[in-house]
C-alpha cells in the first residue's frame, strides 16, 4: 500500500470490533506503515464532549437530537481529522462510522433510512470507508460480553439490538465489495486472521 486507507469496525456492543482494531493497527505498524487509531463518537477534541452527551446525558433524548449529534461528531471528525490523515498517506483504523448509525439510528430506532444516509454523506462530504468489517454476534452474547455496567447506548434493550443487528446484516448485503462480515464468536486470533487476509485480498485488487 502506498497510499492513505480508511478502514471502518463496526458491531454490536461487545462484538470485539476494538480487539480486532488494535490487533490490526499493530501488526500494520509492525511493518511500516503509519497508522491513526480513532473512534466516533468520540475522536480527539470537540468528539471527546460529543460522546460525554451522547453516552452518559441521564435525561431524555430524542432519536432526532441523538441523530444530529452524532452527525455534528462525525462532520468535526472526518473534515480535521480522517482526511486529512489520508492524504498524508495514513491508514486510518475508525472504531464506527456512518454505518453504525444506519444501523441505530436508521434499523434500530426507526428513523428514516435513506434520509440517515443522505444525512451521513453531508457531515462526510461524500467520503466513504474504503473497507468495513464488520463484526456480527449473537445479542444473548454481546450483552453478557458488556455486562452489567452499560452506557446509555448500551441499555436499550434486546428488541432494539436485534435490529441493529439485523441492519448490519442488511448493509452488508447492499454493499458487498466494501463491507465484509466476520463471525465474531470465533476465537480472537482465528479472527484476526481472517481479518487480514480479507485486507490483503482487498488491497491486491487495488
Amino acid at each position: 500500500m502506498n497510499k492513505g486507507l480508511f478502514i471502518t469496525f463496526e458491531g454490536a456492543d461487545g462484538c470485539g470490533k476494538t480487539t480486532q482494531l488494535m490487533l490490526l493497527a499493530k501488526y500494520l505498524k509492525q511493518h511500516g506503515y503509519e497508522v491513526l487509531v480513532t473512534r466516533e463518537p468520540g475522536a480527539k477534541g470537540l468528539g471527546e464532549r460529543l460522546r460525554d452527551i451522547l453516552l452518559n446525558y441521564d435525561g431524555e433524548v430524542s432519536s432526532k437530537a441523538e441523530l444530529f449529534l452524532f452527525l455534528a461528531d462525525r462532520a468535526q471528525h472526518m473534515d480535521v481529522i480522517i482526511k486529512p490523515a489520508v492524504a498524508a498517506g495514513k491508514i486510518v483504523l475508525c472504531d464506527r462510522h456512518t454505518d453504525s448509525t444506519v444501523a441505530y439510528q436508521g434499523y434500530g430506532r426507526g428513523l428514516d433510512i435513506e434520509r440517515i444516509k443522505t444525512l451521513n454523506s453531508i457531515a462526510t462530504g461524500g467520503r466513504k470507508p474504503d473497507l468495513t468489517f464488520v463484526f456480527d454476534i449473537d445479542i444473548e452474547t454481546s450483552m453478557q460480553r458488556v455486562g452489567s455496567q452499560k452506557d446509555r447506548m448500551e441499555s436499550s434493550g434486546m428488541e432494539f439490538f436485534n435490529k441493529v443487528r439485523n441492519g448490519y446484516l442488511a448493509i452488508a448485503r447492499q454493499e458487498p465489495e466494501r463491507v465484509k462480515v466476520f463471525d465474531a464468536t470465533k476465537a480472537i486470533e482465528d479472527i484476526r486472521i481472517d481479518v487480514l487476509e480479507t485486507l490483503r485480498m482487498f488491497v491486491a485488487k487495488m
